[in-house]
């Protein structure tokens, strides 16, 4: 089976809390109505309208998972470097940890 023209796609996705994530897009489970990024960054809620804010990390995490219903907007950048159309994404050398599910943000300082 072939892997979905979109893998390996740079994708900036906006969860209902108003949080701005961005990724490579690794992988799409219809059935459980889930998308999967690798390499991802928050940029937090930025000039965003959310329930609280959240600030921007530097923290770079391996994988997350999102629930489709935890999806406001999800916006496809561009094709990896490098990956031609048509063509499967590039496989990691070790098999994935297992995928981090969204977890909501800390309070925010006092």
């Amino acid at each position: 089976m072939s892997n979905p023209p979109l893998i390996g796609s740079r994708i900036s996705l906006i969860s209902k809390k108003e949080i701005r994530y961005e990724g490579i897009l690794y992988d799409i489970n219809t059935s459980e109505a889930t998308v999967a990024l690798q390499s991802v960054r928050s940029f937090g809620t930025e000039d965003r309208q959310g329930v609280q804010y959240v600030p921007p990390s530097d923290v770079v995490y391996p994988f997350i998972k999102f629930r489709g219903s935890d999806i406001n907007d999800l916006h496809v950048h561009d094709k990896q470097e490098g990956t031609p159309a048509g063509a499967p994404a590039p496989a990691p050398i070790a098999a994935p940890p297992p995928p981090m599910q969204q977890q909501r943000a800390a309070p925010a300082p006092p």
